[in-house]
């Protein structure tokens, strides 16, 4: 195996090791979010007001199908993690051989039933007539996509189980610049409307995956597979299915809560509705620490559990804790004094009705950022505990977390909106983090016990 491209997390300083890993998964994320708002402009200018409707109208449905499949190829990693910390190299490789046959089976299965269900789909979701056929050119293309998007995350994801969450994020930023130019070439050039658009992201998926396996091919002979790793193994087909398809749910799980509240939050009218959406997209950005320590989280525990460090394990954990800590106090300060003129950011003030409530929009969005600001310690909690309990291979138990998140955000949605309205809306998000919580914190003690006892220790 090449030396340069792995990394052991079993060694060395937590604190050191987690940072280390954490912020090239975060710059990813952040250049993601960036590029997500090029691919909105993009559309948007040189298509139209219909187009950018019809493309957004799909957010949910890509959410719920994709994160499923993002999830999922999350699961498959953390085998490959444990492996790799127990330096048990012959059943690591059985695990990817095993993980080939698991991804083709239902990137088959998805691949059909979506696009086959497509336009029901969107019928189902009440997708305005005027953008229907926008979002049907665009969703299918993307459904059509679902194999390479499996493809390149089940890549990515061994890349970053044995250590390496460098790599994948320049293969991210490098697809991700190939997306724009694609864009451009497609709906300018060729002309092919919002479908260009999702070919784009589909061939830039698919070059990133290209990426991945030319890489592998060269830096990574530990993940060179012999004829009898690719035999199909009924253990380990069920040990990835064990820990992936939690994971893919708890993805999904989360989709169908953002879902609920945004029905609500429609029925609220136009300016709450894009205030919470301007104050949404600012908090995507300040929430991509969380997400990128609990990517790190799973992976560490993976490594240290396979290992037998389960010392290592609790002190990563606190490690960890510690940095959501600093990163939640210091959004909610930059929530505080600059919440409502960076939600001012999404806004278009070419459009009337915005301009001419424009202050209003900016007043509701910095209050819903602050609101879910003052509860990121709890929502650091979420992810980075969440994560660890998936990495030491409990990813069942992990799942029932996205549960409680559901049950808060319906509540919330069904019982306190008609009564409070936006205001009830700003603590959805919270009371779904705290009712989390209480379900994680008490169950990683459970599964660290369960482990320490497996062990011997």
């Amino acid at each position: 195996m090449s030396r340069s491209s792995v990394r052991d997390l079993t060694q060395g300083n937590p604190m050191k090791l987690i940072l280390g890993f954490m912020l090239p998964l975060l710059l990813g994320m952040l250049f993601q979010q960036f590029y997500n708002m090029v691919d909105t402009i993009v559309v948007g200018r040189f298509i139209g007001l219909n187009a950018l409707a019809g493309v957004g109208s799909t957010g949910s449905i890509n959410f719920l199908v994709l994160g499923f499949v993002i999830g999922m190829c999350a699961g498959f990693a953390i085998p490959v993690a444990q492996k790799f910390g127990s330096k048990d190299i012959d059943q690591l490789k059985k695990y990817v051989g095993n993980t080939v046959w698991v991804s083709i089976a239902f990137a088959a299965v998805l691949t059909a039933a979506t696009c086959i269900l497509c336009g029901k789909i969107l019928e189902w979701m009440n997708t305005p007539e005027d953008v229907f056929k926008e979002a049907y050119d665009y969703i299918f293309v993307i459904f059509l996509g679902i194999p390479v998007t499996f493809l390149y995350n089940i890549l990515s994801g061994f890349i970053r189980s044995l250590g390496d969450s460098k790599t994948p994020v320049i293969f991210l930023v490098i697809s991700s610049l190939l997306n724009i130019v694609l864009d451009i070439f497609t709906i300018v050039v060729l002309n092919m409307g919002v479908a260009g658009a999702g070919w784009a992201t589909v061939i830039s998926q698919a070059f990133s995956s290209l990426l991945c396996i030319i890489f592998i091919i060269k830096r990574f002979e530990i993940l060179h597979l012999r004829k009898e790793d690719l035999k199909p193994d009924f253990y380990y087909i069920g040990r990835l299915c064990g820990v992936g398809l939690p994971m893919g749910l708890q993805y999904s799980i989360t989709a169908i809560g953002t879902i609920i509240i945004q029905t609500a939050v429609n029925g609220l009218g136009s300016v709450y509705m894009a205030s919470i959406t301007a104050g949404s997209k600012v908090g995507q950005f300040m929430c991509c620490p969380f997400d990128a320590m609990g990517s790190t989280m799973a992976t560490f525990g993976g490594q240290n559990v396979g290992a037998g460090e389960l010392k290592r394990v609790k002190r990563g954990l606190f490690d960890c804790i510690l940095l959501g800590i600093i990163w939640s106090v210091l959004a909610l300060a930059i929530a505080l004094l600059f919440g409502g003129d960076l939600a001012s950011l999404f806004l278009d003030p070419s459009d009337p009705k915005t301009a001419e409530n424009i202050e209003l929009i900016k007043e509701y969005a910095g209050h819903f950022l602050v609101i879910n600001a003052l509860f990121y310690i709890p929502l650091a909690f979420v992810n980075i505990v969440r994560f660890m309990i998936q990495g030491m291979g409990s990813s069942q138990v992990a799942l029932y977390a996205g549960v409680f998140e559901l049950v808060a955000r319906g509540v919330v949605a069904i019982v306190f909106v008609p009564i409070f309205g936006f205001e009830a809306v700003c603590y959805a998000n919270p009371m779904a983090w705290i009712l989390a919580d209480m379900f994680l914190i008490p169950a990683f003690f459970a599964c660290y016990n369960h482990v320490r006892k497996r062990l011997g220790q």
